[in-house]
């Protein structure tokens, strides 16, 4: 069964008229979790009272994903420790951009979370965000919990991969760090350059970008959103298909000769850089 929060709108449909609801009741659901980040049924006014109660019995709509941890950095960086349903943990990270462009990310914001800010930059949204009075935020979201990849400077594949996540685990990290944004912020960019590689996570990744775009719900442009991968090459082609070339793409090289990467990066003995040029 499709979990509530990976669910798109006709497939709520579905599941409220199994319930005793209306087909239009289900649009309503899947606009009160991802257009309003409320994911809790008893919140959700305009439906009948009975399918409120049981939303929350049957299709267990009553919270989210918890923030176990959350770190802020002097620049406001916040590096969020979520609890999945099992015990496992993964990071998600909002850094807003300060003044005069790109943020110096002091400790305890790492490296990486640096690249997941300068993998959306352009002068045009930089000009465009000098118009306005609110801060853009790009979220860094994890897509497993550890990772195969088994790169030497990552700390995420340390452990090896413990399991995919799920797309509503990774559409929950953008709902709840959209609830964490502070006042005069809003949500810019996504980036998937978290815990875990997303192209071997799949299925569930594209279903995740799916609903992160829908227009009905999040409602990020597909210009805002980007895909990190440590180059795994069939994967990178797929993508590119299944999105039309409209959803961003980032490598992660992290050296410029096959020697060196295949050594930082063991994904490269299988996909050498002049295969993944």
């Amino acid at each position: 069964m499709i979990p509530p929060l990976a669910r798109f709108p006709a497939e709520w449909e579905e599941a409220v008229v199994r319930l005793g609801g209306r087909k239009f009741h289900g649009k309503s659901v899947f606009k009160w979790i991802h257009a309003r980040g409320v994911t809790d049924a008893e919140a959700m006014t305009d439906l009948p009272a009975g399918l409120r109660t049981k939303l929350k019995e049957e299709e267990g709509l009553g919270g989210v994903l918890d923030i176990v941890r959350e770190r802020r950095a002097t620049d406001d960086t916040r590096k969020l420790l979520v609890g999945l349903k099992d015990g496992a943990n993964v990071e998600t990270v909002l850094i807003p951009r300060v003044a005069g462009g790109r943020s110096d990310l002091p400790s305890p914001v790492e490296p990486e979370d640096a690249d997941a800010a300068a993998a959306v930059d352009d002068e045009d949204d930089l000009e465009e965000e000098k118009k306005e009075s609110w801060v853009p935020v790009t979220q860094c979201i994890s897509t497993q919990v550890g990772c195969a990849m088994g790169c030497v400077f990552c700390a995420s594949g340390v452990a090896g991969l413990k399991r995919h996540m799920t797309a509503d685990e990774i559409v929950a990290q953008v709902i709840v760090g959209r609830a964490k944004l502070d006042e005069g912020e809003r949500l810019r960019n996504v980036v998937l350059m978290g815990m875990g590689e997303p192209l071997h996570n799949y299925e569930n990744t594209v279903r995740a970008l799916r609903l992160i775009t829908h227009r009905e719900g999040i409602a990020l442009s597909s210009r805002k959103v980007t895909v990190s991968t440590s180059g795994l090459v069939p994967e990178i082609a797929r993508l590119g298909e299944d999105f039309g070339g409209q959803i961003g793409l980032a490598i992660s090289l992290h050296a410029a000769d096959d020697e060196t990467r295949s050594r930082l990066m063991p994904i490269n003995k299988k996909y050498p850089l002049p295969k993944l040029m």
